[in-house]
């Protein structure tokens, strides 16, 4: 668990007694017969009363105090997440655009003489930065800064982090949006959720606590982990923090892809009716729970559902120099240009003080998005478009919690290890299986009996497959068998194609693929799965790896089109896997397995 913060009282004596500049006036003093220019006050609203005044030039004309700034040290990044850039990257500043360090240390020394106290290092990837550790010794001398945190994807951290904490590095948050390497992969393109997890060690072993994890929940690709990034928190002292997937123009993706707050936090409270809210922190973006008797605890980050403008006190300074006072606005400054063209300390001042002062009381951008996003529904209706998480996979975090405490670093997801560690010459992957699962119906080490026919379908208004609670549930199985040929048979059996491991992948475009039919399908409703599984198996005698795909939902309704979707969409992704080494890849049989439940009665295809 995080030391609680020191109090506000301490804060603003420490404040007041190492501020060399807290009145709001310019740093540079007044030449002798100059008359005094005054600031005039500003009302404050949102934020409490201090013991000693802020100053003017980070105040804006709603009273918030921005003593949070965070600069970027680079464009660059050595990943390529979905959510964040194109595969091919981003088109980059010129080298001589970007500020220089003695640039960013100017431009930081100036705002901790003004109030800032604690300084956050982004990127980019702050972490490819060559002089990373240097900038963070540099700002440790700055009289009156309290923290210097970094935010990072992880790639580099374990071998940095011990040379950063000698320079003065305090905070550390990682970003990680899956627990599962094969979806790590797929979200970042690249490898490297090992390292990742060796940083998180690594933060652990050297005493950081709470190490942050920040998690962006995107609704079809990791909402169904929220219960394992949780238990990690039992035994480890993580501060696991959701974000809520911000959609803008740059990632093309939409508001059906965010899971709110509220919708977390209904998952969590199944799972721990026992969770219990935090105080805040005055200016805090997240809202903090915690699991009695768990070392972490769990924050959400509200910014679409619940923003928290009215408390913000942060600043931004780009790779380039300019000052954002809203990470949603469009506005900017280039403090870059002013120092490279002479200005004074003072001049600086009131160029960063006319910028704060236009900050808008809300991000206009967020508003003008709500207003097109869809209207409020009732919470029975969001409940039943739900993906539900009816269960809690603890296998896999309580594998990562007891490498962890061992010093060691997961080395494969619990699905993989069903075939990573087999001996047989076939290679099987399959997602988790629920406990009321067929056995027979996926199973990777029990043959499939042969399927009978089901006879005639009968006439009857009496549903045939109903739960021991009385409640209506559908189970529907597809397969598809991609023939590959020799060639790429043997590198998917040896898992030496240079894209990565093919199976991993296409099971997991399979399960995205079953929860996102009916946006793929024009016709298709949609329907809230409680269950999809993938299973994937080499067949040596034709070359050709065997998928099969079940889905189970609750309700009057089928859903072999979520099984097709599935089944067809592992093959074709099997293919992408596979298409640079051979294009005489051939997709085939197609078609649906069984059905259990409906009107019409049970289907098993003979």
């Amino acid at each position: 668990m995080a030391a609680q913060p020191v109090s506000r009282v301490v804060r603003r004596v420490l404040r007041a007694g190492v501020r060399s500049c807290s009145s709001g006036a310019p740093v540079t003093q007044p030449c002798p017969g100059e008359p005094v220019v005054e600031v005039p006050s500003r009302p404050r609203p949102f934020l409490g009363e201090r013991a000693a005044p802020f100053s003017a030039f980070l105040t804006d004309s709603f009273g918030r105090r921005h003593s949070y700034l965070r600069i970027s040290l680079t464009e660059r990044c050595n990943l390529r997440c979905q959510y964040c850039m194109p595969e091919e990257g981003v088109p980059l500043t010129p080298k001589a655009d970007l500020l220089t360090t003695e640039e960013i240390l100017t431009l930081a020394r100036l705002f901790v003489k003004e109030g800032v106290d604690k300084i956050r290092l982004t990127g980019g990837e702050p972490l490819i930065r060559p002089d990373v550790v240097d900038i963070v010794a540099q700002l440790r001398r700055l009289e009156g800064l309290r923290t210097i945190g970094i935010t990072t994807n992880g790639i580099n951290l374990a071998r940095l982090l011990p040379q950063l904490q000698k320079a003065g590095l305090s905070a550390i948050n990682i970003s990680l949006d899956t627990l599962v390497p094969a979806k790590f992969e797929f979200i970042v393109r690249r490898k490297g959720f090992h390292k990742v997890m060796e940083g998180i060690h690594k933060a652990i072993e050297l005493g950081y606590s709470p190490v942050k994890v920040n998690c962006v929940v995107m609704r079809g690709l990791n909402e169904d982990e929220l219960l394992d990034f949780v238990a990690l928190t039992e035994g480890l002292p993580l501060d696991v923090r959701f974000i809520e997937y911000m959609p803008f123009d740059g990632n093309r993706w939409n508001f059906k892809k965010m899971v709110s707050y509220k919708e977390m936090l209904d998952t969590l409270r199944r799972q721990w009716p026992e969770l219990e809210k935090l105080p805040e922190e005055e200016s805090s973006t997240a809202k903090a729970f915690k699991i009695p008797g768990f070392r972490g605890q769990v924050s959400f980050i509200t910014s679409m559902s619940e923003h928290f403008c009215g408390t913000c006190n942060r600043l931004r300074i780009t790779a380039d120099g300019n000052l954002k006072v809203c990470l949603f606005g469009n506005s900017e400054v280039s403090l870059r240009d002013h120092l490279r063209g002479g200005a004074s300390e003072e001049e600086l001042l009131r160029v960063i003080g006319a910028a704060v002062g236009r900050k808008k009381r809300q991000h206009a951008e967020l508003f003008l998005m709500r207003q097109d996003s869809p209207p409020a529904l009732p919470s029975t209706f969001w409940n039943s478009l739900r993906v539900q998480v009816l269960r809690h996979r603890v296998s896999f975090s309580s594998q990562i919690v007891t490498l962890w405490k061992g010093g060691g670093v997961p080395q494969a997801p619990l699905v993989a290890q069903q075939w990573l560690g087999s001996s047989l010459p076939q290679r099987h992957f399959s997602s988790h299986l629920d406990s009321d699962a067929n056995p027979k119906c996926l199973s990777p080490t029990e043959p499939q009996a042969p399927a009978a026919s089901s006879g005639p379908l009968p006439d009857s208004e009496q549903l045939t497959h109903v739960d021991t609670e009385g409640r209506m549930a559908m189970v529907d199985v597809a397969s598809a068998v991609v023939l590959l040929g020799p060639v790429a048979f043997k590198l998917i059996q040896e898992n030496q194609l240079k894209k990565g491991d093919a199976l991993a992948v296409a099971q997991l475009a399979g399960i995205q693929a079953a929860k996102l039919t009916s946006q793929l399908i024009p016709l298709c409703h949609h329907v809230a799965l409680s269950h999809v599984q993938v299973q994937l198996e080499l067949d040596r005698a034709r070359h050709a790896a065997v998928i099969q795909a079940s889905c189970r939902a609750r309700g009057p309704t089928g859903v072999e089109m979520e099984a097709l979707t599935a089944a067809a969409t592992a093959a074709l992704a099997l293919y992408d896997m596979c298409k640079a080494v051979s294009r005489d890849i051939v997709l085939a049989e197609i078609k649906l397995v069984s059905k259990t439940g409906g009107q019409r009665g049970d289907f098993h295809r003979t």
